[in-house]
Protein backbone atom coordinates (compact mmCIF):
# COMPACT_ATOMS: atom_id res chain seq x y z
CA UNK A 1 0.00 0.00 0.00
CA UNK A 2 2.71 2.17 -0.07
CA UNK A 3 2.54 4.98 -2.41
CA UNK A 4 -1.35 4.65 -2.71
CA UNK A 5 -3.98 6.77 -1.56
CA UNK A 6 -6.96 5.07 0.87
CA UNK A 7 -9.59 5.54 -1.39
CA UNK A 8 -12.30 5.60 2.14
CA UNK A 9 -12.24 5.29 6.24
CA UNK A 10 -14.86 2.82 6.94
CA UNK A 11 -15.89 2.77 10.78
CA UNK A 12 -18.07 1.07 12.57
CA UNK A 13 -19.70 2.94 15.76
CA UNK A 14 -21.48 2.39 17.48
CA UNK A 15 -20.24 -0.55 17.83
CA UNK A 16 -23.04 -3.79 18.97
CA UNK A 17 -22.16 -3.08 22.16
CA UNK A 18 -22.93 0.46 22.13
CA UNK A 19 -19.22 1.69 21.84
CA UNK A 20 -18.87 5.30 19.86
CA UNK A 21 -15.76 6.03 18.42
CA UNK A 22 -14.61 9.69 18.67
CA UNK A 23 -15.61 10.34 14.84
CA UNK A 24 -15.09 14.19 15.16
CA UNK A 25 -11.16 13.78 15.53
CA UNK A 26 -11.09 10.47 13.06
CA UNK A 27 -13.17 12.72 10.06
CA UNK A 28 -10.85 16.02 10.71
CA UNK A 29 -7.46 13.62 10.11
CA UNK A 30 -9.17 11.67 7.05
CA UNK A 31 -10.60 14.85 5.76
CA UNK A 32 -7.25 16.92 5.69
CA UNK A 33 -6.38 14.30 3.03
CA UNK A 34 -9.54 14.51 1.53
CA UNK A 35 -10.51 10.69 2.69
CA UNK A 36 -14.07 10.56 2.98
CA UNK A 37 -15.27 9.05 5.90
CA UNK A 38 -17.74 5.83 5.52
CA UNK A 39 -19.59 4.80 8.99
CA UNK A 40 -21.14 1.82 9.65
CA UNK A 41 -24.29 2.83 12.03
CA UNK A 42 -26.18 0.24 11.70
CA UNK A 43 -27.04 0.76 15.64
CA UNK A 44 -26.62 4.43 15.91
CA UNK A 45 -29.87 5.66 13.76
CA UNK A 46 -31.42 7.14 17.34
CA UNK A 47 -28.25 8.95 17.98
CA UNK A 48 -28.19 12.84 18.64
CA UNK A 49 -31.81 12.96 19.23
CA UNK A 50 -31.27 13.28 22.97
CA UNK A 51 -29.12 14.90 25.09
CA UNK A 52 -27.86 11.67 26.94
CA UNK A 53 -27.22 9.85 24.01
CA UNK A 54 -24.10 9.87 21.37
CA UNK A 55 -23.62 12.63 19.21
CA UNK A 56 -24.66 10.85 15.78
CA UNK A 57 -21.20 10.22 13.05
CA UNK A 58 -23.18 13.00 10.75
CA UNK A 59 -23.28 15.71 13.58
CA UNK A 60 -19.39 14.83 13.74
CA UNK A 61 -18.26 15.32 9.91
CA UNK A 62 -18.81 11.85 8.64
CA UNK A 63 -19.48 11.55 4.75
CA UNK A 64 -21.99 8.62 4.51
CA UNK A 65 -23.52 6.59 7.59
CA UNK A 66 -25.52 3.56 6.66
CA UNK A 67 -28.21 3.00 9.36
CA UNK A 68 -30.39 -0.04 10.65
CA UNK A 69 -33.36 2.45 11.32
CA UNK A 70 -35.25 -0.83 12.25
CA UNK A 71 -32.76 -1.80 14.82
CA UNK A 72 -33.73 0.59 17.16
CA UNK A 73 -36.22 2.44 15.80
CA UNK A 74 -39.91 1.81 14.76
CA UNK A 75 -39.40 1.04 11.18
CA UNK A 76 -39.98 -2.97 9.97
CA UNK A 77 -37.09 -4.95 9.45
CA UNK A 78 -35.33 -4.53 6.82
CA UNK A 79 -35.80 -1.05 6.40
CA UNK A 80 -32.37 1.27 6.55
CA UNK A 81 -31.30 4.58 5.49
CA UNK A 82 -28.12 5.74 3.71
CA UNK A 83 -27.36 9.69 4.73
CA UNK A 84 -24.87 11.46 2.76
CA UNK A 85 -23.16 14.94 2.93
CA UNK A 86 -20.15 16.79 1.64
CA UNK A 87 -18.72 16.59 -1.51
CA UNK A 88 -16.54 14.06 -0.70
CA UNK A 89 -18.47 11.23 -2.21
CA UNK A 90 -19.90 11.29 -5.46
CA UNK A 91 -23.82 10.98 -5.15
CA UNK A 92 -24.66 10.37 -8.51
CA UNK A 93 -22.11 7.44 -8.34
CA UNK A 94 -23.93 6.47 -5.24
CA UNK A 95 -27.21 6.12 -6.87
CA UNK A 96 -26.48 4.62 -10.19
CA UNK A 97 -24.44 1.64 -7.81
CA UNK A 98 -27.78 1.34 -5.89
CA UNK A 99 -29.23 1.22 -8.80
CA UNK A 100 -27.39 -2.38 -9.68
CA UNK A 101 -27.92 -4.21 -5.95
CA UNK A 102 -31.33 -2.59 -5.14
CA UNK A 103 -35.06 -4.43 -6.62
CA UNK A 104 -36.77 -2.53 -8.78
CA UNK A 105 -39.73 -3.59 -7.11
CA UNK A 106 -39.25 -1.60 -3.74
CA UNK A 107 -41.59 -2.45 -0.64
CA UNK A 108 -43.77 0.11 0.03
CA UNK A 109 -44.66 -1.36 3.38
CA UNK A 110 -40.70 -0.32 4.55
CA UNK A 111 -40.77 2.70 2.88
CA UNK A 112 -43.81 3.97 4.52
CA UNK A 113 -42.65 2.39 8.04
CA UNK A 114 -39.27 4.24 7.24
CA UNK A 115 -41.27 7.61 6.85
CA UNK A 116 -43.38 6.99 9.78
CA UNK A 117 -40.24 6.50 11.84
CA UNK A 118 -38.60 9.72 10.71
CA UNK A 119 -42.43 11.13 11.38
CA UNK A 120 -42.20 10.32 14.98
CA UNK A 121 -38.64 11.54 15.70
CA UNK A 122 -40.27 14.99 14.15
CA UNK A 123 -42.89 15.46 16.01
CA UNK A 124 -41.26 14.36 19.77
CA UNK A 125 -37.58 13.81 19.26
CA UNK A 126 -36.09 14.29 22.63
CA UNK A 127 -39.29 13.53 24.78
CA UNK A 128 -39.71 9.77 22.95
CA UNK A 129 -36.49 8.63 24.43
CA UNK A 130 -37.11 9.90 27.67
CA UNK A 131 -38.87 6.51 29.39
CA UNK A 132 -36.25 4.28 27.60
CA UNK A 133 -32.56 5.88 29.07
CA UNK A 134 -34.56 6.53 32.29
CA UNK A 135 -35.54 2.66 32.33
CA UNK A 136 -31.88 1.96 30.98
CA UNK A 137 -30.35 4.23 34.08
CA UNK A 138 -33.04 2.11 37.01
CA UNK A 139 -31.60 -1.02 35.28
CA UNK A 140 -27.79 -0.24 35.83
CA UNK A 141 -28.49 1.20 39.35
CA UNK A 142 -30.24 -1.76 40.54
CA UNK A 143 -27.88 -4.45 38.63
CA UNK A 144 -24.58 -2.83 40.03
CA UNK A 145 -25.80 -3.70 43.35
CA UNK A 146 -25.99 -7.92 42.65
CA UNK A 147 -22.93 -9.52 44.02
CA UNK A 148 -21.17 -11.16 41.01
CA UNK A 149 -22.47 -9.06 38.03
CA UNK A 150 -20.24 -6.73 36.52
CA UNK A 151 -21.63 -3.74 34.11
CA UNK A 152 -19.59 -2.36 30.96
CA UNK A 153 -19.19 1.46 31.97
CA UNK A 154 -17.45 4.56 30.48
CA UNK A 155 -14.43 3.84 32.53
CA UNK A 156 -13.67 0.62 31.52
CA UNK A 157 -11.64 1.28 28.70
CA UNK A 158 -9.63 4.76 28.19
CA UNK A 159 -10.20 4.37 24.85
CA UNK A 160 -14.01 4.29 25.29
CA UNK A 161 -14.97 7.74 23.49
CA UNK A 162 -19.22 7.43 24.34
CA UNK A 163 -20.67 4.50 25.24
CA UNK A 164 -25.23 4.23 24.39
CA UNK A 165 -26.72 4.49 27.16
CA UNK A 166 -29.66 2.20 25.98
CA UNK A 167 -26.94 -0.64 25.08
CA UNK A 168 -26.35 -2.71 28.24
CA UNK A 169 -23.46 -5.30 28.89
CA UNK A 170 -23.47 -7.35 31.91
CA UNK A 171 -20.10 -10.00 32.56
CA UNK A 172 -21.56 -12.89 34.40
CA UNK A 173 -17.64 -14.55 34.63
CA UNK A 174 -17.65 -14.12 38.27
CA UNK A 175 -20.56 -16.49 39.10
CA UNK A 176 -18.64 -19.28 36.95
CA UNK A 177 -21.25 -18.67 34.24
CA UNK A 178 -20.78 -18.34 30.21
CA UNK A 179 -22.86 -15.67 28.85
CA UNK A 180 -24.87 -18.43 26.96
CA UNK A 181 -25.41 -20.54 30.37
CA UNK A 182 -27.31 -17.21 31.53
CA UNK A 183 -28.97 -16.31 28.38
CA UNK A 184 -30.67 -19.91 28.68
CA UNK A 185 -31.76 -19.45 31.94
CA UNK A 186 -32.96 -15.69 31.50
CA UNK A 187 -34.78 -16.70 28.56
CA UNK A 188 -36.47 -19.58 29.47
CA UNK A 189 -37.23 -18.90 32.97
CA UNK A 190 -38.04 -14.84 32.84
CA UNK A 191 -38.52 -14.26 29.68
CA UNK A 192 -35.67 -12.29 29.30
CA UNK A 193 -34.20 -12.18 25.66
CA UNK A 194 -30.55 -10.46 25.29
CA UNK A 195 -29.38 -8.83 22.14
CA UNK A 196 -25.91 -10.18 22.01
CA UNK A 197 -24.07 -13.47 23.82
CA UNK A 198 -20.35 -13.94 24.51
CA UNK A 199 -18.82 -16.44 26.73
CA UNK A 200 -18.19 -14.26 29.60
CA UNK A 201 -21.31 -11.40 29.03
CA UNK A 202 -24.63 -10.61 27.55
CA UNK A 203 -25.68 -7.52 25.94
CA UNK A 204 -29.04 -5.94 26.23
CA UNK A 205 -30.71 -3.46 23.93
CA UNK A 206 -33.60 -0.77 25.44
CA UNK A 207 -35.57 0.66 23.02
CA UNK A 208 -38.97 2.59 22.93
CA UNK A 209 -40.66 -0.19 23.26
CA UNK A 210 -39.03 -1.02 26.96
CA UNK A 211 -41.34 -1.56 29.60
CA UNK A 212 -40.60 -1.19 33.69
CA UNK A 213 -41.89 -5.00 33.96
CA UNK A 214 -39.21 -6.02 31.89
CA UNK A 215 -36.81 -4.39 33.41
CA UNK A 216 -37.74 -5.94 37.17
CA UNK A 217 -37.73 -9.35 35.42
CA UNK A 218 -34.49 -8.68 34.06
CA UNK A 219 -33.02 -7.55 37.80
CA UNK A 220 -34.78 -10.57 38.90
CA UNK A 221 -32.92 -13.19 36.95
CA UNK A 222 -29.55 -11.86 37.58
CA UNK A 223 -30.41 -12.22 41.45
CA UNK A 224 -31.35 -15.41 40.65
CA UNK A 225 -28.29 -16.10 38.80
CA UNK A 226 -26.32 -14.37 41.71
CA UNK A 227 -28.19 -16.18 44.25
CA UNK A 228 -27.29 -20.09 42.80
CA UNK A 229 -24.71 -20.01 41.77
CA UNK A 230 -20.87 -20.40 43.12
CA UNK A 231 -18.71 -17.87 43.06
CA UNK A 232 -15.05 -19.18 41.49
CA UNK A 233 -11.85 -17.07 41.84
CA UNK A 234 -12.61 -13.71 41.48
CA UNK A 235 -11.12 -12.03 38.04
CA UNK A 236 -8.74 -9.35 37.62
CA UNK A 237 -8.84 -6.23 35.46
CA UNK A 238 -12.72 -7.56 34.76
CA UNK A 239 -13.87 -4.39 32.44
CA UNK A 240 -11.50 -6.09 29.83
CA UNK A 241 -12.89 -9.34 30.30
CA UNK A 242 -16.49 -7.78 29.73
CA UNK A 243 -16.42 -10.25 26.37
CA UNK A 244 -14.82 -13.01 24.64
CA UNK A 245 -15.15 -12.72 21.20
CA UNK A 246 -11.02 -13.13 20.23
CA UNK A 247 -9.02 -12.04 17.81
CA UNK A 248 -7.35 -14.80 15.41
CA UNK A 249 -3.75 -13.95 14.39
CA UNK A 250 -2.81 -17.40 12.28
CA UNK A 251 -5.41 -16.74 9.35
CA UNK A 252 -4.24 -17.95 6.29
CA UNK A 253 -6.15 -17.72 2.51
CA UNK A 254 -5.38 -20.45 0.25
CA UNK A 255 -8.43 -19.70 -2.59
CA UNK A 256 -10.73 -16.76 -3.37
CA UNK A 257 -13.83 -17.44 -2.14
CA UNK A 258 -15.16 -17.08 -5.18
CA UNK A 259 -13.12 -20.27 -6.10
CA UNK A 260 -14.24 -22.34 -2.93
CA UNK A 261 -17.61 -21.81 -4.23
CA UNK A 262 -16.98 -24.03 -7.18
CA UNK A 263 -14.52 -26.10 -6.11
CA UNK A 264 -15.16 -29.87 -5.44
CA UNK A 265 -15.95 -30.22 -1.52
CA UNK A 266 -15.83 -33.56 0.60
CA UNK A 267 -16.96 -33.79 4.37
CA UNK A 268 -14.46 -34.80 6.70
CA UNK A 269 -14.30 -35.64 10.49
CA UNK A 270 -12.96 -32.40 12.80
CA UNK A 271 -10.18 -34.34 13.61
CA UNK A 272 -8.86 -34.62 10.46
CA UNK A 273 -9.79 -30.94 9.25
CA UNK A 274 -6.42 -29.05 10.49
CA UNK A 275 -5.05 -27.41 7.02
CA UNK A 276 -7.29 -28.59 5.00
CA UNK A 277 -9.02 -25.49 2.66
CA UNK A 278 -12.49 -24.65 4.42
CA UNK A 279 -15.37 -24.94 1.75
CA UNK A 280 -18.57 -23.23 3.77
CA UNK A 281 -18.66 -20.20 5.99
CA UNK A 282 -18.52 -21.07 9.83
CA UNK A 283 -19.64 -17.98 11.99
CA UNK A 284 -20.74 -18.00 15.36
CA UNK A 285 -24.34 -15.77 15.70
CA UNK A 286 -24.46 -13.10 17.20
CA UNK A 287 -22.73 -11.58 16.91
CA UNK A 288 -22.32 -12.81 13.11
CA UNK A 289 -18.57 -12.46 12.87
CA UNK A 290 -17.00 -15.34 10.64
CA UNK A 291 -13.99 -17.73 12.11
CA UNK A 292 -13.54 -19.50 8.84
CA UNK A 293 -14.25 -18.15 5.10
CA UNK A 294 -14.57 -20.23 2.08
CA UNK A 295 -10.59 -21.01 1.09
CA UNK A 296 -9.48 -20.46 4.20
CA UNK A 297 -6.81 -22.89 5.62
CA UNK A 298 -8.39 -24.52 8.79
CA UNK A 299 -6.07 -23.80 11.64
CA UNK A 300 -5.84 -24.88 15.66
CA UNK A 301 -6.36 -21.43 16.93
CA UNK A 302 -9.62 -21.65 14.83
CA UNK A 303 -10.88 -25.01 15.97
CA UNK A 304 -10.06 -24.35 19.21
CA UNK A 305 -11.83 -20.87 19.51
CA UNK A 306 -14.95 -22.66 17.78
CA UNK A 307 -14.95 -26.13 19.82
CA UNK A 308 -14.85 -23.59 23.25
CA UNK A 309 -17.66 -21.13 22.49
CA UNK A 310 -19.73 -24.25 20.92
CA UNK A 311 -19.16 -26.19 24.40
CA UNK A 312 -19.93 -22.75 26.00
CA UNK A 313 -23.76 -22.75 24.46
CA UNK A 314 -23.23 -21.00 21.24
CA UNK A 315 -24.96 -20.93 17.99
CA UNK A 316 -22.77 -21.86 14.87
CA UNK A 317 -24.11 -21.09 11.62
CA UNK A 318 -22.94 -21.55 8.25
CA UNK A 319 -21.70 -24.89 8.92
CA UNK A 320 -23.90 -27.67 7.66
CA UNK A 321 -23.03 -29.92 10.46
CA UNK A 322 -24.09 -27.40 13.36
CA UNK A 323 -22.41 -29.77 15.84
CA UNK A 324 -19.20 -29.00 14.67
CA UNK A 325 -18.60 -32.85 14.07
CA UNK A 326 -17.57 -32.33 10.98
CA UNK A 327 -16.72 -29.63 8.11
CA UNK A 328 -16.96 -29.25 4.37
CA UNK A 329 -13.68 -29.08 2.97
CA UNK A 330 -12.56 -27.96 -0.46
CA UNK A 331 -10.82 -30.80 -2.60
CA UNK A 332 -7.44 -29.25 -4.54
Amino acid sequence: MEGRKAAALLVVSPTYHGICSNMDEICHICHSYNIPVIVDEAHGAHLGFHPDLPSSSLSQGADLAVQSTHKVLCSLTQSSMLHTQGNLVDRERISKSLQMLQSSSPSYLLLASLDAARAQLSENREAIFDKAIDLALEARSLISKIPGISILKFPSFSSFFQIDPLRLTIGVWQLGLSGFEADDILCNDFGVVCELVGTKSFTLAFNLGTQRDHVLRLVAGLKHLSQTSHFPQPVKDEGKNVNHFVCLDDIRISMSPREAFFATKRKVSIRYSLGEICGELVCPYPPGIPVLIPGEIITEEALNYLLEIRSKGAVITGAADFSLSSFVVCVT
